[in-house]
């Protein structure tokens, strides 16, 4: 029976080759942020309030202008589609079904089109700035024309980030079986059979890039690895104001300076994040850099936090802590891979049903009504034996495997 995120999680590891599985879980260097996005949560611990009518919970709210049903927002995930065919597109719908939004990574193996076409829901589009500006510059026109309703940049891969497991199991584009790997991929056939009906296991939104020398899936991969860029600055982000009228998100915050410096350009909101422990090691959890964020941008700007969701109660603990909502990638991924979109659409009941009654138990029944005094604070961030079993695990699998955002 699954009825947590970790039972999810349990499925997705038992149907996925172990390289598919652990490119999802997969840190940087050590994994400490990795752990650090999930320990944080333990040092936040709530005041309950008693004999409050809670019979009608609402955990709605609105983000970047429009309602939304919940709070928690799918987020950009590269190569969704190797964990069911046309995954991105599976997701996209499912977050329509749920009343939230959808953001496609451009790293995506379904094209930006195609996931238009197939969903409804609010849609963001992820994007990089790249070396070659036209090469952005058409995503952006594409996305406009495709009709994504923001734009959502992410600042914190001027390089890409060590991910040791991915590199000790031989990850490839299209996925390769090896001498290393081939009884794992044996023993999930289920997954072939699945992903042999997939159209194509490549990023999609290049393929018809004029300047590849090769489409196929190897010769795509040698062009994005060709066009991330060290040099992007802020002035790169006024260049993308300019030419996109949309909102303008910024994924990637961690810390006050940037987060003043993003308002200043009239960026419309701003994700606190780590890229799920996939870039610089030894950054703190997102959930500890959010107060600092929040304060920072002084209500100029929206706040959302990405990084370690893994309970409603800690969504109900970011948004007490200022963030308008939270950015879910693993969560959903694990859903994707259990059981296509009803696997993501059940993802999401598991978490706004835990919401309904975090908020209901601690005495606030509406969500747009939690502020700090919600919280106390009074548990080290390194406590880690004290933690839950499903914390315990996921931090320690992290750590050995290698949390899963734009790339």
């Amino acid at each position: 029976m699954i009825v947590s995120i970790d039972d999810l999680r349990q499925r997705a590891r038992r149907r996925l080759p172990r390289t598919v599985f652990d490119y999802v879980e997969g840190a940087a260097d050590d994994g400490f942020t990795s752990g650090a996005n999930r320990r944080g949560f333990d040092r936040y611990l709530f005041r309950a309030r008693a004999l409050v009518d809670v019979s009608a919970v609402d955990h709605s709210t609105t983000l970047l202008g429009e309602k939304l049903a919940t709070p928690i927002i799918l987020g950009p995930t590269g190569l969704a589609g190797l964990l069911a065919p046309r995954g991105e597109e599976l997701a996209a719908k499912a977050a329509a079904s749920r009343g939230t939004v959808f953001t496609l990574s451009t790293m995506s193996i379904g094209t930006l089109e195609e996931v238009a076409a197939a969903a409804p829901s609010p849609l963001w589009f992820q994007l990089y700035v790249w070396k070659d500006r036209s090469v952005t510059r058409a995503l952006v026109e594409r996305a406009k024309a495709a009709g994504y309703r923001a734009l959502c940049l992410t600042v914190d891969v001027p390089v890409m980030g060590n991910r040791e497991q991915d590199r000790r199991n031989g990850f490839t584009l299209p996925p390769r079986v090896q001498f290393s790997n081939v009884m794992d991929v044996l023993r999930h056939l289920g997954w072939v059979l699945r992903m042999s009906k997939s159209p194509r296991a490549t990023f999609g939104n290049f393929v018809d890039h004029p300047s590849l020398t090769r489409t196929d899936a190897v010769g795509v991969a040698r062009f994005t690895n060709s066009q991330f860029d060290p040099s992007v600055t802020w002035k790169d982000v006024e260049w993308l104001r300019s030419i996109w009228t949309g909102p303008l998100v910024l994924k990637g915050i961690t810390c006050a300076e940037d987060a003043r410096q993003a308002v200043s350009l009239g960026v419309e909101a701003v994700i606190v994040s780590n890229h799920g422990g996939r870039q610089l090691d030894f950054l703190p959890g997102a959930i500890d850099v959010l107060p600092e964020v929040v304060d920072a941008v002084e209500g100029r700007a929206e706040v959302i936090l990405d990084g370690g969701i893994r309970r409603g109660s800690d969504v109900v603990k970011a948004v007490a802590m200022g963030a308008r909502a939270c950015m879910v990638g693993r969560p959903f991924l694990y859903g994707l891979a259990a059981d296509g979109q009803a696997g993501v659409e059940l993802s999401l009941d598991i978490l706004t049903s835990e919401i309904d009654r975090t908020l209901a138990l601690l005495g606030r029944p509406r969500l747009r009504e939690l502020d700090r005094s919600a919280l106390r604070v009074d548990t080290p961030a390194t406590l880690e034996p004290t933690a839950s079993p499903h914390r315990l695990e996921t931090s320690t699998v992290t750590r050995r495997a290698g949390g899963t955002s734009d790339t």
